[in-house]
C-alpha cells in the first residue's frame, strides 16, 4: 500500500519526528512532554474584473512543544524542522519549566483517556485542480455573477483555495496520533448599485471533499441575488419584534453558548452559565450534541489537542444543560473529567424542525430576518448581547424590504429560553450545523 503523502510529508516521517522530540525532551531532564505538529500545503487564487489579482502558494509547518518537570511546565514553538533548531527549542522550554511555579492541575492526560485506538476518519480528499483550472473557474464564476443583473456594477473578486494538512499529537505516555484533513473553498463577492445606493454581498462554499462544493453557477447566482436584494435598504424605528437569524448567522448564537460552557471561562468565573449544570437553558424541545467522527465533517477529529479520544457528547437534552466542554486542564481545575474538547466542539448539531426558511417566515408573521451581523458586542460575564445588523423586514410572512444600520439587543439567557423554532435549512459550511433560528422577541434599535 502506498502511504498517503499530505502537505509534502508522510505519516511515518511526522510520527518519527514527534518520537525524536519526545526522546530529546527526556534526555534534557523533562519528566513528561507533549508535542503538536501541524503541516499544511495549498494555494489560493483571486480573480477580479476578469483579471488575475493574486495567486498565493503556501506551505506552513509548526511544532509546539510542552515539557513538564513535575508540576512545572514550559512551552516553545518553532517552524524549523532541523534537528539543531528543535534541540534548542526543547532546551528553551526546559529552561522555562525549571523556573515556573508549580501548578497542581498541569500535566498530561491520564493514560486511560488517550486515543490509542482512534478511528481513521474520512477527512482527506485532495483536489487535483491546477492553478490554471482554478483561475478559469473563478473567472467563470465572476462572469456569470456580473451578467446576472445590470445593477451589479462591480466585483470584489471570485476566489478558490485548496489546502491539505496533517495534524499530529504525541506525548511521553507512548501515544502518537496523526490524521490528515483537506479543505477547499470557493467564493464570490459583488457590488450592486442603484441611484446613489451601493451594496455588497457574497456567497461561498466550503468542504473537505471537492465533490461536495456547490457548483460555480449556483455560487454566482446566489452572490448576485443576495447583493441585488440589499439595494434600497431602509432603517427601522426602534421596536421590540420577533427575530429570525438566518442559518449562517444562527451559528454564532450556538457559538456563544459553547464559549459560555468552555472550561477556561468557567474556572475563571467569566461565564454567565457558571453553575448551570442540570438547569434549563433552552426550551424543552431543544437538544444540542456533537458528533466528532462524522465522515467529511469540517469539525471531525479522532482525538483532541490533549490526545484524548473524542466522543459524542450531549450538551443540552430537552433544554437542560447536561455537560460542560472541557479539556484536561480545565477539567482538573473544576474537579471534573475531560470531555475530549480541548480544541472546542466537533460538529455541533441542534434539534431542527421541518420548516425551510420561507415557512419559518410565515410562522413569524411580522418581524426581522437577520442576514448579517457586525461588531463583537457580547458580554460573556452577564450574557448581554448587542450587535449591528442588516437583513429584511417581514410582514405577513413575506419579505417587504431590506434593512440596515440597526442594532439588535437582548440577553443570551433570555434569547436561548425564548427560542421558538429551528429551521430545516441547515448550513453545513462549518463546525456548527444549524438551520435558521426564530426568537420570540428582541429589541431592535434604529431611528
Amino acid at each position: 500500500m502506498v502511504e498517503l503523502v499530505q502537505a509534502g510529508y508522510s505519516a511515518t516521517h511526522l510520527k518519527t519526528l514527534v518520537a525524536e522530540i519526545l526522546d530529546e525532551a527526556r534526555k534534557q531532564g523533562a519528566t513528561a512532554a507533549e508535542v503538536d505538529v501541524g503541516a499544511n500545503k495549498g494555494f489560493s487564487v483571486t480573480v477580479r474584473k476578469g483579471d488575475v489579482e493574486s495567486v498565493e502558494y503556501h506551505q506552513d509547518k509548526v511544532i509546539d512543544i510542552t515539557v513538564y518537570f513535575g508540576k512545572r511546565s514550559g512551552s516553545s514553538s518553532l517552524s524549523d524542522f532541523r534537528p539543531e533548531a528543535i534541540r534548542l527549542a526543547i532546551q528553551a522550554a526546559c529552561n522555562i519549566a525549571r523556573f515556573t511555579d508549580e501548578d497542581p492541575c498541569s500535566g498530561l492526560a491520564d493514560k486511560s483517556s488517550l486515543a490509542f485506538n482512534y478511528p481513521e476518519l474520512e477527512l482527506a480528499y485532495p483536489w487535483s485542480i491546477t492553478v490554471e483550472q482554478a483561475i478559469e473557474m473563478s473567472k467563470k464564476c465572476e462572469a456569470i455573477a456580473l451578467a446576472y443583473d445590470k445593477r451589479i456594477t462591480n466585483s470584489d473578486g471570485a476566489s478558490i483555495s485548496t489546502m491539505e494538512a496533517w495534524n499530529v499529537y504525541g506525548n511521553s505516555e507512548g501515544f502518537i496520533g496523526i490524521f490528515p484533513v483537506t479543505r477547499h473553498e470557493m467564493s464570490c463577492m459583488l457590488i450592486a448599485s442603484e441611484g446613489e445606493d451601493m451594496q455588497r454581498d457574497y456567497s461561498y462554499t466550503v468542504a473537505c471533499d471537492p465533490q461536495l462544493l456547490t457548483s460555480v453557477d449556483r455560487i454566482a447566482e446566489e452572490a448576485a441575488k443576495r447583493t441585488v436584494s440589499r439595494l434600497n435598504a431602509q432603517c427601522l424605528t426602534t421596536r421590540r419584534v420577533p427575530v429570525i437569524f438566518a442559518a449562517e448567522e444562527a451559528r454564532g448564537l450556538l457559538g456563544h453558548f459553547m464559549t459560555a460552557i468552555t472550561g477556561s471561562n468557567l474556572y475563571r468565573k467569566t461565564s454567565f452559565l457558571l453553575d448551570h449544570l442540570g438547569k434549563p437553558i433552552f426550551p424543552s424541545h431543544i437538544s444540542i450534541d456533537e458528533r466528532p467522527h462524522l465522515a467529511k465533517g469540517l469539525g471531525s477529529a479522532p482525538f483532541d489537542d490533549d490526545g484524548v479520544a473524542t466522543r459524542p457528547n450531549v450538551f443540552i437534552k430537552d433544554g437542560i444543560l447536561q455537560s460542560y466542554s472541557l479539556g484536561v486542564y480545565a477539567a482538573r481545575k473544576l474537579e471534573m473529567q475531560t470531555t475530549g474538547n480541548a480544541d472546542g466542539a466537533h460538529n455541533l448539531f441542534i434539534t431542527t424542525g421541518k420548516k425551510e426558511l420561507p415557512a419559518l417566515l410565515k410562522t413569524m408573521g411580522t418581524g426581522l430576518l437577520v442576514t448579517e451581523l457586525m461588531g463583537q458586542g457580547i458580554n460573556l460575564v452577564n450574557g448581554d448581547y448587542s450587535r449591528g445588523a442588516a437583513g429584511y423586514w417581514i410582514e405577513n410572512g413575506e419579505i417587504q424590504y431590506p434593512v440596515e444600520e440597526i442594532t439588535i439587543a437582548g440577553n443570551l439567557q433570555d434569547m436561548y429560553k425564548n427560542l421558538v423554532e429551528v429551521g430545516a435549512d441547515v448550513d453545513v459550511r462549518g463546525n456548527i450545523r444549524t438551520g435558521s433560528i426564530l426568537l420570540e422577541e428582541m429589541m431592535v434599535a434604529g431611528d
